[in-house]
């Protein structure tokens, strides 16, 4: 079955949410100028992007950190296809930081010539596919499936935003040799925050004092997001969420697929994924304690 017309598009391979992209405009992202100071944070829709979002803020920002500054998450950090308030990008002061769902052969051409740096986020699909079915009933952008079940179809087939989760993460981790691009998995961050903190920091060059890498630690909590105004959504349009129906920042935890996937769910799912997976360059983290990987990042 295919998502409704009246929510998302498909263009050049790919479903968009109808309301917040033009076909015009993913198609002019071809030839946006990508400069050497450029970040972009890129994942498969509800693999911790706007946490990514907050950590890189934080990095850049300092009124961010300190408070002195009410600038949305969103406007520090940017979606590159969802330009919904038309930013004039071309003119913004480098470095200019980025958030991104496309997959690779939609990016940019000149992100492939440049020295601009990729942060490439992945999270358990089973966990993904829980979060986007519970973001689908707060989004008035995208359609919502009552049946789990239909839904976790669509999934498998790639019909939903972000397309096929395993065409993502394989177009992206076959750039590893390319592009200069970290790669980082939600359930390590979950893990170990300042960890990842310190990876991404290094990075991207910068050098901090590990009182900030601790601020910073803090601030990117998810109890300290939920918090926050400028990143929790709460002061979004009533014609994009509809926060009765629940909180934009949900829960932020590992394996609540199990929740909510029946024994016969799981396997299905993981007779369509089990023989691609196999095939990535490395061990995917099912578990927060399942950190060995064959092939690290």
């Amino acid at each position: 079955m295919e998502p409704s017309e009246k929510y998302m598009f498909k263009h050049k391979g790919s479903y968009f949410v109808r309301d917040l992209a033009t076909p015009e405009h993913i198609d002019s992202l071809e030839e946006f100028e990508i400069r050497d100071s450029d970040v972009f944070v890129v994942t498969f829709p509800k693999s911790g992007t706007l946490w990514t979002q907050q950590i890189l803020s934080l990095i850049y920002h300092e009124g961010h950190r300190n408070g002195t500054e009410d600038t949305d998450l969103h406007d520090r950090v940017p979606w590159l296809e969802y330009n919904v308030f038309n930013k004039d990008y071309a003119n913004w002061p480098s470095p200019r930081l980025f958030a991104s769902h496309l997959p690779y052969h939609l990016m940019p051409k000149g992100l492939r010539n440049g020295k601009a740096k990729v942060i490439y986020v992945a999270r358990n699909p089973k966990d993904v596919l829980v979060s986007y079915y519970y973001f689908s009933k707060l989004s008035l952008k995208h359609e919502e499936i009552e049946d789990f079940e239909i839904l976790m179809e669509r999934f498998l087939a790639g019909k939903v935003q972000g397309d096929l989760w395993l065409d993502h993460v394989e177009g992206w981790t076959a750039q590893r040799d390319h592009l200069d691009i970290l790669f980082l998995m939600y359930e390590e961050m979950k893990k170990d925050l300042k960890s990842s903190v310190l990876k991404i920091s290094n990075f991207l060059g910068k050098s901090l004092t590990e009182k900030i890498v601790d601020d910073i630690v803090d601030k990117a909590s998810f109890d300290k997001m939920r918090m926050d105004h400028r990143v929790n959504s709460k002061d979004a349009s009533s014609a994009i969420l509809d926060q009765s129906k629940g909180i934009f920042l949900r829960k932020g935890t590992t394996g609540d697929w199990k929740n909510i996937m029946t024994v016969a769910q799981s396997e299905r799912f993981d007779s369509v994924f089990r023989k691609r997976m196999e095939k990535l360059p490395f061990k995917f983290c099912w578990d927060i304690n399942d950190v060995p990987r064959e092939k690290p990042f």
